[in-house]
């Protein structure tokens, strides 16, 4: 309902001389109170809530009962140990990433052992996995030298250009 459509009803309840009317919907909330007609002047109380439902993700959350009962976590202290840590300089990674849309593949067949595993060095020019596309089995060889960290892409995996393969501890 918009505002013009409640200033008719209003005016309509008012002529029929109903001294009080009460509309609940899920979006409005209307009251209308009117004076009797033998009363001394004719007085309008109009009470207009118009909520939009709302959905939270508060109202999965039981209310509290009891404050008293609430602990507090107490505050955490920096340490000299703590901060020393922070200072630490941290290893930078460096990703292979895929240059090409294919399959990926650790190893050049299934009962041979995988190109890399986590800890091998790796050396500019060295086979580290193959990219299949368009049934053209692609080596892809390493650009820097490291040691391996991490693989990310599981065997036989679907990977897209640019996907990081491999994060290399560079030397």
């Amino acid at each position: 309902m918009d505002l013009k459509e409640i200033q008719d009803f209003i005016k309509g309840i008012a002529k029929s001389g109903v001294t009080e009317v009460r509309i609940e919907t899920e979006e409005l909330k209307l009251t209308i109170k009117t004076a009797p007609k033998g009363k001394a002047g004719l007085t309008t109380e109009t009470t207009v809530i118009q909520q939009v439902p709302y959905q939270s993700h508060l109202a999965t959350i039981p209310p509290i009962q009891n404050v008293s009962n609430l602990q507090t976590i107490p505050p955490v202290y920096l340490t000299a140990e703590t901060e020393i840590k922070k200072e630490e300089p941290s290893i930078k990674l460096v990703e292979i990433r895929s240059p090409m849309v294919g399959t990926f593949y650790k190893r050049p067949s299934p009962d041979k052992p995988a190109y890399l595993n986590i800890g091998d060095e790796i050396e500019p020019g060295k086979i580290i996995c193959i990219i299949e596309a368009m049934k053209l089995f692609n080596e892809i060889e390493s650009e820097i030298s490291g040691k391996v960290v991490k693989i990310l892409v599981d065997d036989s995996s679907p990977v897209e250009f640019d996907q990081p393969l491999f994060l290399v501890e560079p030397k």
